[in-house]
This record gives structure tokens, C-alpha cells and sequence, in this order.
């Protein structure tokens, strides 16, 4: 069994985040999580979709972000279990026993879930001769936007993702936007650009169509769109990137007796405690008034959660902030020479 004072399931930016901020405070934590490796949604669905709302960092990759936060870390040590599921979670005295699905046992005070949105997959195409296509030609993720260099993407969707896609694979591809709609869901200034592209010919944007069906040999050669008015286009392409947000399954957290809302955990504001003590949830798991599903929120949740864990973990000690720029035993947990 191994003992520690903090448990983070979940591998993502907020996990490694708040990984950090419990060893600048002097606390052993260690991480587990399902996929097989580091970055959670940022490497597993958009490792190069440009992101745009990390502080100070005006624009870095998914797997940019995951590596200089592998990189924040790396003085710590931090011990991760990967491609494991945490399937029970249950009281031990003052501290919570965790089993992972690998049968390895953890016994800590404080046990916080950064898991993202839990277990996920893509919404697919419904067409049944997609499925020929999947991860050749069809993909719901973009993992290396190389392969796109020169061909006809054709990209279904009306949110943030489709848009951004839309957007940075026009530089180097012809690009074909489709969405059932007229209006799309992403950032305003995302559309505004989607449009200005369309009227200068960079996308071809096809609003009001679905996609009926697929055709190739062994190779992806067209597609078949339907319009609300019955019209039928063919439109010759390469790729087809379908981005229609995912299915949300809470898997065992949701049996661990923690107060769940809309296949999220509810949390307080102050330490982003769940109702049962001891266990924390920060990032998109969580839930609370004004919730707003950044990467820097949770980083904040992170944060707080991270000093709510010294009180169960340090009973005997008081824990006394400081400041990252002036204290000399940050410093040595980081290795950086004082002044």
C-alpha cells in the first residue's frame, strides 16, 4: 500500500498543475490516471489545436502546455500510475483507501479529482460506412495536423473546435466547414474570422447541410451533404474531421457518494471540497455558481485545493503562506539559488 498526502487522479493540465502547488507547500502527492499518458484531454483530443487563454502565454499547443507543465514539475519527482483506473474510493478511519482497477492500493487524507469530464468519447458520424473510415480518413481529434498539408479537409461542426480547426488548417488546406445550422456556438471574433476567410475564398462554408454519406475505395474520395431543403451535394475531400463534443460518463466516481450535478461533482468555493470530506474536485469535473470551464480555472482550483489539503495532511502544523519570490525553503523545494 502506499501512503501520501495527497492522491490527484488525473493527469491533465489542472492535475499537474495542482501536483505542483502541493509540493511548493512541502506535501507528497502522487498521480493516477486512466489514459496511458500524460495530458489528458490536451494530448488525447487537440495535442495541436492552438490554445489562446493561458495567462502570459499568448498562444501554445495542447502538448506545449502538457510539456512545460511536465517540465514545472520535474524537480519534484512526483510519481505517476498510469493507465489506471481508480475504481474504489472508501473511508479508512481519518484517511480514504484507494483501489485502482490494477489492484494497486493508495491510503491518503486527501484524495482530489482532476479527471476533466470523467471517461469520454466523441459523438460520430451516423452514416455506417464512416466507420470504414475511422482513424484513416475520418477522425474526431486532431493529433498531427501534418497529415492535412495539401489535401481537402472537410470539417463538420459549429463550435469552438470546428471553428479553430476551420481556421488554422485553411493556412495550408483547402478547408470545407459544414454545420446544420446558420449560427455557430464558438467565440465571437472565431466566427467573425470563419467568415472573413469565407468571403475570401480560403473556406468553402456550407451551412444548413448534414452529412448523408461517405464514398471511396480503400482510399476516403467524396462525401454527400443534405440541406434542410432536400438538395444533395457530393464534395470531393481527402479528410473528414467531425467535431460534435462528447459523451460524458462519470464512470465509478459516480459511486462514491459525492453530491453529482448534470454528471458533475459539486464543490464549495473556498477549498473546492465535495460534500464528503477529505475529497476535492477542480477542473471541468467540478461545479459550483459561475463555473466558467477554463484551463486557468482550474489552475486557481487547483490551487486552493491544494492548501485545503495541508490542514488534514499536517494536523499538528499550521500552514503559513508565502510568497514564490521571497521564500528561501520554495526556493530549495525548487532547487533555485537564493538571492
Amino acid at each position: 500500500m502506499i501512503k501520501t498526502d495527497a492522491l490527484i487522479i488525473g493527469a491533465g493540465p489542472t492535475g499537474l498543475f495542482t501536483a505542483h502547488q502541493l509540493k511548493l507547500i512541502g506535501l507528497d502527492c502522487e498521480i493516477v490516471d486512466n489514459l496511458d499518458k500524460i495530458g489528458g484531454q490536451c494530448i488525447e483530443l487537440y495535442p495541436d489545436k492552438p490554445i489562446y487563454d493561458i495567462p502570459a502565454v499568448p498562444e501554445c499547443t495542447g502538448e506545449e502546455l502538457t510539456n512545460n507543465l511536465i517540465n514545472q514539475i520535474k524537480p519534484f519527482n512526483i510519481k505517476t500510475h498510469l493507465g489506471e483506473r481508480v475504481d474504489e474510493v472508501k473511508k479508512d478511519g481519518e484517511h480514504w483507501f484507494v483501489k485502482t482497477n490494477l489492484g494497486k492500493t493508495f491510503l491518503t487524507p486527501n484524495v482530489i479529482i482532476a479527471g476533466g469530464v470523467g471517461s469520454f468519447e466523441p459523438r460520430k458520424f451516423s452514416p455506417k460506412e464512416c466507420e470504414k473510415y475511422e482513424n484513416k480518413s475520418i477522425f474526431y481529434s486532431v493529433k498531427d495536423k501534418t497529415i492535412f498539408e495539401g489535401k481537402t479537409v472537410s470539417i463538420f461542426g459549429g463550435g469552438d473546435s470546428a471553428l479553430d480547426w476551420a481556421v488554422e488548417l485553411s493556412k495550408s488546406s483547402k478547408v470545407n466547414l459544414i454545420h446544420r445550422r446558420d449560427d455557430f456556438r464558438g467565440a465571437q471574433a472565431t466566427v467573425d474570422k470563419v467568415h472573413e476567410l469565407a468571403k475570401s475564398g480560403k473556406i468553402n462554408l456550407y451551412t444548413k447541410y448534414q452529412l448523408t454519406n461517405v464514398h471511396g475505395g480503400d482510399n476516403l474520395e467524396s462525401i454527400e451533404i443534405k440541406h434542410d431543403s432536400e438538395e444533395v451535394k457530393t464534395i470531393k475531400t481527402d479528410f473528414i474531421l467531425g467535431f460534435f463534443g462528447l459523451i460524458m460518463q462519470l464512470g465509478p466516481i459516480a459511486d462514491w457518494g459525492l453530491s453529482i450535478d448534470k454528471k458533475t461533482v459539486t464543490v464549495d468555493t473556498e477549498k473546492f471540497e465535495t460534500n464528503q470530506k477529505g475529497i476535492y474536485a477542480v477542473g471541468d469535473i467540478c461545479s459550483y455558481p459561475g463555473k466558467l470551464k477554463l484551463i486557468l480555472s482550474g489552475f486557481h482550483e487547483g490551487a486552493l485545493a491544494a492548501r485545503a489539503c495541508f490542514k488534514l495532511a499536517r494536523p499538528n502544523e499550521k500552514y503559513r503562506f508565502e510568497f514564490t519570490t521571497s521564500s528561501k525553503t520554495i526556493k530549495d523545494r525548487l532547487g533555485v539559488k537564493s538571492d
